[in-house]
């Protein structure tokens, strides 16, 4: 299949997990992405994400993980990490680098924390360490939106509050056609996983994170708070801060240099 593009499944205590690969390269990264994981996982997404993320094939063999297919109540950020260095020893991926997004970002911190002899270096991207009024504020509102069962203005909020107005101008046509992909039979996954973003806080166990670290953020982040990122930098020794003017929640879609700064950073 293009760029080595495979959809995959694992078994993982008494559920499963799909995963998808892509690309031919000697390294391993993984990617983790964020809470619309709890809206659809990434079943039968491999060839789109490989082409979206393309400049990633020569160098990695990258592997995109879901969170289990079933989650119980109270399940948390770490219990994902836990999960995610699981699965790595069972798929015989010894050390990986790790780009964790936004929730990801979460659980990709947890990763590093707890299992710090599987990451090799960490991108950590418009996420947070602890809780502030803003995520609070957002998760809250969106919680209530999935309760309702309104698919429709969830999505739409999430895109308001991801990109800047110059992007939205461009793309709000678009909404019909977004509402009507992806809508779950159920908001019971999502619902906990918006939970675990609500009570992360790593914040005090960052030092412990000793690998080389990109932290990335935008200026004008309506989901995680603008300083979020600032945050983290200030806890991890030796980390580099990349913050986008102008941009939010959304900087790796609009960050037009996004995946050449991750890649420089990865491989030097």
């Amino acid at each position: 299949m293009l760029l080595n593009a495979k959809n995959g499944v694992i078994t993982i205590g008494n559920t499963e997990m799909d995963y998808i690969s892509f690309g031919k390269g000697n390294k391993v990264l993984i990617m983790i992405l964020g809470l619309s994981d709890g809206l659809s996982t990434v079943k039968g997404t491999a060839l789109p994400f490989a082409m979206a993320y393309r400049a990633y094939a020569a160098n990695y063999k990258v592997y995109v993980f879901s969170r289990k297919n079933h989650l119980k109540e109270g399940y948390s950020t770490r219990d994902m990490a836990k999960d995610q260095a699981e699965v790595m020893k069972m798929l015989s991926i010894p050390k990986a680098d790790i780009m964790g997004v936004s929730q990801g970002g979460m659980i990709a911190q947890y990763l590093a924390i707890d299992y710090p002899e599987l990451v090799n270096r960490l991108v950590l991207v418009v996420t947070l360490s602890k809780q502030n009024k803003t995520i609070q504020k957002v998760i809250n509102r969106w919680m209530e939106m999935a309760k309702q069962g309104d698919y429709k203005g969830l999505i739409i909020d999430t895109t308001e509050k991801s990109y800047s107005e110059r992007y939205l101008k461009r793309h709000r046509f678009l909404y019909p056609l977004l509402s009507r992909v992806g809508n779950p039979k159920d908001f019971s996954r999502f619902l906990i996983q918006a939970n675990a973003c609500l009570t992360h806080n790593a914040y005090n166990e960052l030092e412990k994170i000793e690998c080389p670290t990109l932290i990335i953020g935008g200026d004008d982040d309506k989901v995680v708070g603008k300083d979020a990122s600032t945050e983290i930098a200030e806890k991890i020794s030796g980390s580099r801060l990349l913050i986008y003017k102008g941009l939010g929640h959304g900087v790796y879609g609009e960050g037009k240099d996004f995946n050449r700064q991750v890649i420089d950073f990865l491989l030097n």
